[in-house]
């Protein structure tokens, strides 16, 4: 039986690899936009707030929560760091999170990295951020901004659901065998879209919006300079917060659940299957409880996603 434990995560051998590379594709000019608009408008002391919101994401999607169906999911923090970071910004920190999490721990597939990436990192914070700057033009004052923050977090996570639903769908009507039957993903849309966006407009999508209006009130209050166009103060406060948050990310192992989708006769393209399970998969530390496995690995996944972003800001200051 296939186990993977993210709902939002695409496995590998779900998508097609013809699928696979439409959206690496899809993906390369996002990715190559948002490289340049960040060497040319984020400055450099900015640069590791991009880490720390790699990091804030990594964490946040630790945290899974039960969706009717007996699986589990996760907020993400997209239309979160749009609004904080810019979306763009919010477009590299996430890829960066959804990077660290198929490498290091095998959350996500390889081969659907850009999928995931198209969903999370590109569909979600741009479409949040359009929704919040709609909302908060029209409402006057704080009260436009947290609303415009909480419509734009419900329905940024609700549609990268639904075009999550929409690649799986598409598998079974594109790739068949001779004999007609589905080679990846096996059902179709009309069993993947309410499948994938019920629970998450029922449930996922309240926990992100909660979450991203909790978070940014806390920003808000002890390090503004971290939204946009601030300068960047006062961070020690947030530092404690990822801290906190790594230390109460074992909780996310009570929703484990299990993934949508699992068979007990996998479809022949999926049996044939690429299959990489990480450094540390599955969030575990061989030799430790799985709790003190989780917490490590949300440790050793947040200080990657810091460093990195600390060593390109150090780059930049040299050239």
């Amino acid at each position: 039986m296939l186990r993977e434990r993210p709902f939002t995560h695409i496995p590998d051998n779900y998508l097609s690899p013809a699928t696979c590379a439409v959206m690496a594709t899809a993906m390369a000019p996002v990715w190559t936009v948002a490289v340049r608009k960040i060497s040319r408008e984020v400055s450099r002391t900015r640069i590791p707030l991009l880490g720390i919101g790699a990091a804030f994401s990594f964490l946040i999607m630790m945290f899974n929560v039960p969706l009717p169906g007996g699986t589990s999911g996760h907020a993400v923090g997209g239309t979160l760091l749009a609004v904080v970071l810019g979306p763009w910004s919010a477009c590299i920190s996430i890829t960066i999170a959804l990077l660290i999490q198929s490498v290091m721990f095998g959350d996500g597939g390889i081969l659907s990295f850009a999928a995931n990436s198209f969903n999370m990192a590109f569909v979600l914070p741009f479409l949040g951020y359009l929704i919040y700057r709609l909302v908060r033009d029209r409402i006057p004052g704080e009260r436009g901004e947290y609303a415009g923050l909480a419509v734009g977090s419900y329905v940024g996570l609700s549609f990268a659901a639904l075009t999550a639903a929409i690649e799986f769908g598409l598998q079974p009507v594109l790739f068949k065998d001779a004999a007609g039957l589905p080679l990846y993903n096996p059902y179709p849309l009309s069993i993947t879209v309410p499948a994938m966006l019920v629970p998450h407009l029922a449930v996922a999508g309240i926990v992100e919006a909660v979450f991203s209006v909790g978070i940014f009130t806390f920003i808000r209050r002890v390090a503004p300079g971290m939204i946009q166009g601030g300068d960047r103060k006062r961070t020690k406060a947030v530092y404690a917060f990822l801290v906190g948050l790594i230390c109460l990310s074992p909780i996310g192992l009570l929703a484990a659940g299990t993934a949508w989708g699992e068979w007990a006769t996998l479809p022949a393209g999926m049996a044939k299957r690429f299959g990489f399970s990480g450094i540390l998969p599955g969030y575990a530390v061989n030799g430790l409880p799985g709790f003190v496995g989780y917490a490590v690995s949300a440790i050793a996944g947040a200080a990657v996603m810091i460093i990195v972003f600390k060593l390109v800001s150090l780059k930049r200051s040299r050239v």
